[in-house]
């Protein structure tokens, strides 16, 4: 199959029309980047050169019985319908192992559609039908009668590198999915700027991918540690909430903004959470330790 960029994204764009027909009071269907759709149409036209960033959203499904809510988070990549889509449901009302049941059956629903296939449509449908169990169901699986064998996770922590941290939304924006998000951690702002987040691996990587979008590229993820587990994965933490970190600056060169952290004040910081070994992963500096 060889369907141009261009093929895939008029017909993204034919789907994204369905969809505010079928969802069309505000908020239903909320753009991560509002000029999304305004720049592939742009770029289909040729008066945009560049590629446009993919086209990211959430939509508000409101479920009947029982009454409830699902957000699916959706990521058309540049060649969807061509290639697989990213799809994401997730509902406060949901347990952890509900929620993991349900998107793994609705991906395995959307795997078998035809490439060149648009399935967004069919995903909410699916979703609307196949839902109200998974929420009738969450408490079940708990029963002290049941013998089933402990679900096992994987607790997963990130260690990202970004060339600078200093933008007040831009931290804003971190600050707020680290809390939204059952993770723990930090983002210490500035040049560098370092974020550490930790939790169940679904959760990080939602992190991971929210805070990337639309639009962050001098960003990676240098480091990361992953175990499983049977339990709640609080044993496993290294930080106990998602917060700021802020140290001592020096040489800003007489340029707004353009100053470097105290990386000594960092590496201590580090120590103090049993994280010394990856100052050098970070920076290829070998940590010199003050112990005698």
């Amino acid at each position: 199959m060889s369907a141009s960029v261009k093929e895939s994204l008029q017909l993204q764009l034919l789907e994204m029309e369905m969809l505010f027909s079928m969802f069309p009071n505000q908020g239903e269907v909320k753009l991560e980047d509002v000029n999304a759709l305004t720049n592939i149409k742009r770029y289909l036209e040729g008066t945009r050169e560049a590629l446009p960033p993919k086209i990211e959203f959430v939509i508000t499904l409101q479920i009947e019985e029982p009454k409830v809510k699902i957000d699916l988070q959706v990521t058309m990549p540049h060649c969807y319908p061509y290639v697989a889509l990213q799809l994401f449901g997730r509902s406060s009302e949901l347990d952890r192992h509900q929620q993991l049941l349900l998107n793994k059956d609705l991906t395995s629903y959307i795997g078998t559609f035809d490439p060149g296939e648009l399935c967004i449509c069919a995903a909410i449908q699916w979703l609307q039908d196949n839902s109200a169990s998974y929420f009738l169901n969450r408490k079940l699986v708990y029963e002290p009668s049941t013998q089933a064998k402990p679900v096992k996770n994987t607790f997963l922590r990130m260690w990202i590198y970004s060339h600078h941290i200093y933008q007040q939304d831009l931290r804003k924006k971190i600050l707020d999915v680290g809390k939204r998000l059952d993770v723990t951690g930090f983002c210490m702002t500035g040049k560098p700027g370092i974020i550490c987040v930790e939790g169940f691996k679904e959760h990080c990587e939602e992190f991971w991918h929210t805070i990337r979008y639309p639009n962050w590229k001098h960003i990676s993820c240098k480091h990361a540690e992953s175990v499983e587990t049977e339990g709640n994965g609080e044993d496993l933490r290294l930080f106990h909430s998602f917060e700021e970190l802020l140290l001592d600056a020096h040489g800003d060169y007489g340029l707004r903004n353009d100053y470097h952290m105290n990386l000594g004040q960092f590496l201590e910081f580090l120590k103090k959470h049993k994280s010394e070994h990856v100052f050098q992963i970070l920076f290829g500096i070998e940590s010199k330790s003050s112990d005698p």
